[in-house]
């Protein structure tokens, strides 16, 4: 009698810069052999799913990720609700993904964001453009503006879902999530800017969620040096080094992990 093969699934949580240390698992995964059957991401995650699902290279996607300069005085605005302007950021994507849609890519993608006027998560249709799911889901409240889909405006999958595991519950055998966003321990005087509170206060949001999400993981990937990184990592050596932690991470883990996988569909 053969034995059953099992599916596997990936979730990739938000965090900002710290979302490079997904690329260096997904090298890994690409090094072992392992191919997941669906992704669930979020934010920072969205980002890395999408470029991965639609046939990017885990290093080409490190080198997506600096190759936007977020704080370039072009994509600041005073006409919006946020710092910069979330549509700013589409012609890096657009560039990378044209017109296509989630439902083009080859592995099946679920991707979150928040409608910030209705209060419930979004989980976007086949149809959304790739470009468009992502920079909803990413629109970071109070640094980026929310982004318009049709009449909806988005923020921020990680307001309600930053670790999307329960969208893959029953859809998949087996659930290895990566969370890039452990708490991080600090003290008064690094609360000293506005973007560093926004970024604290954030987090704290989020991490509980995360907790009970990360529960219905089979292998869970969570890097604890990120914390010693910003969410908005801007030298290029320290994201090299967030893509060498997601990399070591996954390696680490997967020694009491690798047994699973001899039934898993790779």
């Amino acid at each position: 009698m053969e034995e059953q093969q099992l599916s596997s699934g990936l979730v990739l949580s938000g965090g900002g810069y710290k979302g490079i240390a997904h690329a260096g698992v997904l090298q890994f995964f690409d090094e072992a052999g392992i191919k997941p059957k669906m992704i669930a991401g979020t934010s920072a995650g969205s980002i890395v799913a999408g470029l991965y699902a639609f046939g990017i290279k885990p290093p080409e996607i490190l080198d997506f990720f600096k190759s936007v300069n977020i704080f370039n005085w072009h994509h600041f605005t005073i006409k919006k609700a946020g710092i910069m302007d979330a549509y700013a950021f589409h012609k890096y994507l657009n560039k990378v993904f044209q017109n296509h849609t989630l439902g083009d890519l080859e592995i099946p993608l679920f991707i979150t964001a928040t409608d910030i006027v209705r209060g419930k998560l979004k989980i976007f249709s086949t149809e959304t453009k790739i470009a468009d799911a992502l920079l909803a889901s990413s629109a970071f409240p109070g640094v980026f503006s929310p982004f318009k889909i049709e009449d909806r405006l988005y923020s921020d999958g990680g307001i309600l879902n930053n670790f999307p595991s329960n969208i893959l519950q029953g859809r998949c055998d087996y659930i290895i999530g990566v969370n890039v966003c452990p708490l991080q321990e600090i003290e008064e005087p690094h609360l000293s800017s506005i973007k560093s509170v926004t970024a604290r206060a954030y987090e704290l949001m989020t991490t509980l969620n995360n907790y009970q999400k990360i529960q219905l993981c089979d292998w869970i990937i969570e890097p604890k040096a990120l914390t010693a990184y910003s969410t908005f990592e801007r030298n290029r050596l320290r994201m090299d080094q967030i893509y060498e932690i997601g990399y070591l991470a996954a390696k680490e883990t997967f020694e009491e992990k690798k047994h699973n996988f001899q039934n898993l569909i790779l």
